[in-house]
């Protein structure tokens, strides 16, 4: 990066909290602040097997005295708890599960499907899967701070689009903002521009590694060789994924000669445990 002249920065967003880190934190900020303000009792969220942001929502609840229900995806899950080690976590916050099917799962923003789990589970407030809405955006506005507006670019991991939108929103006037897709496909276009109030942004598409929470043994080396190099651990199905993208874009001469460039850590660190186990069952290298 020197040969460029090229300044690459890292904010540890995964430091904020010990339990409730990075982007999930800024997501679930103004959302709990809510729900206590409706004297709401209950939140109910969306999520997969190893979701971040179902462990942020369960610790989140624990923490300011309110119940949690996680709508996990996977019927089959129900009796795999204790060999999952972050619905195990979730569990030990007090959460309290509903495993549905994957079409199923499909309806989750659908009226009749939230009336069904009224009935079934009484008042609640809602958070939606990932957690991004209005006010996860209004969270995620709070990342960048006075300092970081000396950045040319803005970088940042992409799920839901919540994150990213934040940052565009609050972004300065000549920075462009890229966004590290880790799901395949260009679909996320339309949610981040939902909420987004500038043009200043792009999404990356080329670093997914064949899709959500899909990884490989490049990817692999990469995560543990930058921890070696940098005492920074990465996870791998968000910022792990950013980092290789942004040091192959580098390498390749993407950004011109001077760029100063700031990357969000958004945490996640939670899901390495999980991933490990499944790359065991493919002998594969772990994480470490």
């Amino acid at each position: 990066m020197e040969d460029n002249e090229i300044e690459l920065h890292l904010k540890r967003e995964d430091e904020i909290h010990s339990l409730v880190s990075g982007n999930k934190f800024r997501k679930l900020k103004y959302n709990v602040m809510a729900a206590i303000k409706e004297e709401k009792k209950t939140l109910l969220t969306f999520g997969g097997a190893f979701s971040n942001h179902i462990a942020a929502t369960a610790s989140a609840g624990k923490m300011c005295g309110l119940h949690t229900i996680g709508v996990i995806r996977g019927e089959e899950l129900v009796s795999k708890i204790e060999d999952n080690p972050t619905l195990r976590y979730a569990q030990d916050c007090g959460m309290l599960f509903k495993f549905i099917s994957r079409t199923d799962f499909r309806n989750k923003e659908d009226a009749h499907f939230i009336s069904e789990l009224q009935n079934e589970f009484g008042d609640f407030y809602l958070i939606p899967e990932g957690g991004t809405n209005a006010l996860a955006v209004k969270g995620c506005e709070e990342i960048l701070t006075k300092p970081d507006a000396s950045f040319d670019y803005v970088c940042a991991p992409v799920g839901t689009g919540g994150t990213l939108t934040g940052l565009i929103n609050s972004s300065k006037p000549g920075q462009q903002v890229l966004g590290f897709s880790a799901l395949k496909g260009d679909f996320l276009k339309q949610d981040i521009s939902k909420f987004a109030k500038r043009n200043n942004w792009k999404l990356i598409t080329e670093y997914h590694f064949g899709g959500y929470a899909k990884i490989n043994v490049d990817l692999i080396t990469f995560i543990n060789q930058f921890k070696k190099d940098h005492n920074i651990a990465l996870d791998p199905v968000y910022t792990g994924k950013m980092m290789f993208g942004l040091m192959d874009m580098i390498k390749n001469g993407y950004f011109p000669k001077g760029s100063k460039i700031l990357a969000i850590h958004t945490g996640g660190l939670q899901g390495i445990k999980g991933m490990n186990a499944r790359l065991k069952k493919k002998n594969l290298p772990v994480i470490q």
